[in-house]
């Protein structure tokens, strides 16, 4: 088996906080084979971006592949998951000026399904309302549920 995927996550808020929705386009071959989506009532954009990211991993945890790029047009998403999340969980999951983690329930959930498939994926940036195909559906994805919720 050879199966490489790629992963386009997005998060909306309409009014921030406010009603929110995330989308996940799964890409195979250039193809979309699957798309995920859902949303609250009264959320925010950050929360959004990381529940599309969760989904996404939780898609991977359950099937079989080789290897697997994510792309977010969220820098909060990114530089989390890549990088700030080693600090806080030193600084017992608080920021550098001692406050607590914003989100903290979705990093924890986040990191730990990030470890569970490392080896196999890699954090990608995609610029966002550029008109890239693939990100474009999860924002669409993202701000048709965020919709059902006003």
């Amino acid at each position: 088996m050879n199966k490489r995927l790629e992963i386009y996550t997005d998060g909306s808020s309409l009014g921030n906080p406010g009603p929110g929705g995330f989308g996940v386009a799964i890409v195979e071959d250039n193809k979309i084979i699957k798309e995920i989506g859902g949303g609250e009532r009264d959320t925010t954009n950050n929360r959004m971006e990381l529940s599309g990211a969760i989904h996404a991993l939780r898609y991977l945890s359950k099937i079989d592949f080789n290897k697997c790029e994510i792309f977010a047009d969220s820098s909060y998403v990114l530089n989390g998951v890549t990088s700030w999340v080693h600090g806080w969980e030193k600084n017992g999951w608080k920021t550098a000026n001692k406050k607590p983690v914003l989100n903290q329930d979705l990093w924890k959930e986040l990191v730990l399904l990030d470890r569970q498939l490392a080896g196999k994926i890699t954090w990608s940036k995609v610029k966002g309302h550029s008109g890239h195909v693939y990100n474009d559906k999860a924002d669409e994805i993202a701000t048709t549920w965020a919709g059902k919720y006003k």
